[in-house]
């Protein structure tokens, strides 16, 4: 729960500073830009939360939905109104025609390791939680039920109620009581070392925190190329 709530605080502090890159910087197109830049980070969120997408398709997903706009509000700002079909073939085009240069794959490249990280943390959380649901109701046999209420109460009889069990007797009851689920150990620990690991991907050259709030400079240069490459778009669109 705190990963997930700390993921979702994140992303909608960069989902926010995103659009105000738009809102300061580009205006003209603010009010459009609002609908792809949300669809962006619902599908970096379902991304991280496991769905079967990929990071590429959103980044891609992104830019050709804001092709039209910076064509039609920065490049060509005469240009009033555009047909559907004259949108949906700029959005079509758009990779054929490049207009945001490298910005557009760095994004996805920049992107892909963080929260590739991020969502196998997210699963892997996910698992630790069915796993611990499991073993947490296990049923217990007669002779472990025994074992405990002997542990706990014989020293009740006497009258020693805060006399604790020593540990070697407590290790022991433990063991038999938990000899059902002792095959999970191994795994348990390979478990816990990749959680380790991903924590440590994420702490480091895979940092979530930069790789989201990152997104708006990637976008801003994407726009900036596209505008210093203006007329040669136009000629080519």
């Amino acid at each position: 729960t705190p990963f997930l709530e700390a993921f979702e605080s994140l992303l909608r502090f960069a989902e926010n500073r995103t659009s105000s890159l738009f809102e300061t910087a580009y205006r003209p197109m603010a009010k459009e830009a609002a609908e792809p830049v949300k669809e962006l980070f619902t599908d970096i969120s379902l991304y991280i939360l496991g769905a079967e997408t990929t990071v590429e398709s959103a980044v891609l997903r992104f830019f050709d939905s804001l092709f039209p706009l910076v064509y039609s509000r920065l490049i060509n700002p005469g240009i009033t109104d555009l047909s559907e079909d004259y949108t949906e073939c700029l959005r079509l085009t758009r990779q054929d025609i490049n207009p945001f240069g490298r910005y557009s794959k760095n994004m996805v490249t920049e992107l892909s390791k963080s929260l590739w990280a991020s969502r196998m943390l997210s699963q892997a959380l996910s698992l630790g939680i069915e796993v611990i649901n499991t073993t947490e109701h296990a049923a217990l046999t007669k002779e472990c039920s025994k074992a405990l209420v002997k542990m706990q109460y014989c020293p009740h009889c006497q009258g020693l109620t805060l006399i604790r069990p020593c540990v070697g007797y407590c290790l022991n009851v433990m063991r038999g009581c938990l000899a059902s689920v002792s095959e999970l150990d191994a795994q348990w620990r390979e478990y816990i070392s990749t959680l380790e690991y991903l924590t440590n991907e994420m702490a480091a050259s895979h940092d979530l925190e930069i790789a989201l709030t990152g997104i708006r400079n990637s976008i801003n240069e994407a726009i900036l190329h596209a505008q210093l490459n203006g007329p040669q778009l136009s000629a080519t669109v």
